[in-house]
């Protein structure tokens, strides 16, 4: 898949799962490489850079196999950014489905 793609999109797809429930960094990566193929390494810059941009918090709980994990919950902040985003991608993504079909019936 496109690297392009993949990064635009990446940002939305954790927000998502956050929503749901709090995740540790390789739970996100597994649940998300389900999905897309993307690449551990990805997912832990973009951590970061929402935490300090306030979007969510970490606590570290205990694991039963192996050290303690830092897990990942969404802040109210980062719940108004995640609906944001998900406006933005409804209103892009049908954008772009429009496009898609004009150019596929004109043929």
């Amino acid at each position: 898949m496109n690297v392009q793609f993949k990064k635009g999109v990446l940002n939305l797809c954790v927000l998502v799962l956050l929503d749901k429930q709090d995740h540790y960094g390789y739970e996100l990566v597994q649940k998300i490489s389900d999905q897309i193929a993307i690449s551990e390494g990805s997912v832990y810059p973009l951590l970061r850079r929402l935490t300090k941009e306030g979007y969510f918090t970490t606590y570290v709980k205990e694991s039963t196999e192996g050290p303690p994990r830092k897990y990942y919950s969404l802040t109210d902040t980062g719940r108004a950014y995640l609906h944001e985003q998900l406006e933005e991608w409804q209103h892009f993504s049908q954008g772009v489905n429009t496009l898609i079909k004009e150019g596929l019936t004109n043929d």
